[in-house]
């Protein structure tokens, strides 16, 4: 490919995604200027990609939205997060690096928000407060069946909004 071409495909990707790109990275580090510079180098490392020309918008957006995800935990796992995380878990009495585990719960409660109140209580009621159908129904005063199939398609609305953000595979 060209260098042209190139860079009309990144000035396309840039248009099209970096504002989103940028949202996506803020919610994650609560930071405007680390969220403008992890959507920089995310541009920067497609650039660089040979494969960048073959991929439909869809996979592009996924693999950025990926790269996004993979540069705020690298940059949480350096050695200077490390160190300022490491005084706090050790008067806590923590062990290990949890910062995959917490940038994965505020994905999953990001994607959770973006579901109906209907299937968010009872993706919540199973999941997190582990109940039975059975139990739900009664609480909601609803059919299990209705339980089972917000349960359902609720899941599949998640799966969806967490690929959206190229979390997960279609």
């Amino acid at each position: 490919m060209e260098a042209n071409q190139r860079e009309a495909v990144l000035q396309d990707l840039h248009d099209r995604h970096a504002s989103e790109l940028w949202r996506f990275a803020l919610r994650l580090t609560r930071d405007p200027q680390l969220a403008e510079d992890v959507v920089q180098e995310s541009l920067l490392r497609a650039w660089r990609d040979p494969g960048l020309a073959t991929r439909s918008d869809q996979q592009a957006r996924a693999w950025l939205f990926t790269v996004v995800r993979h540069l705020v935990v690298d940059r949480w796992r350096s050695a200077a997060a490390r160190h300022e995380v490491a005084g706090v878990e050790a008067a806590e009495g923590a062990v290990g690096d949890r910062s995959g585990e917490v940038l994965d719960r505020w994905l999953i409660a990001d994607a959770l928000a973006s579901l109906s109140r209907e299937h968010r209580q009872v993706i919540t009621a199973a999941y997190y407060e582990g109940r039975t159908v059975a139990e739900i129904a009664a609480d909601q005063r609803i059919p299990a069946g209705t339980v089972k199939s917000r349960l359902h398609y609720g899941l599949r609305s998640l799966r969806l909004a967490l690929q959206e953000k190229g979390v997960t595979h279609p």
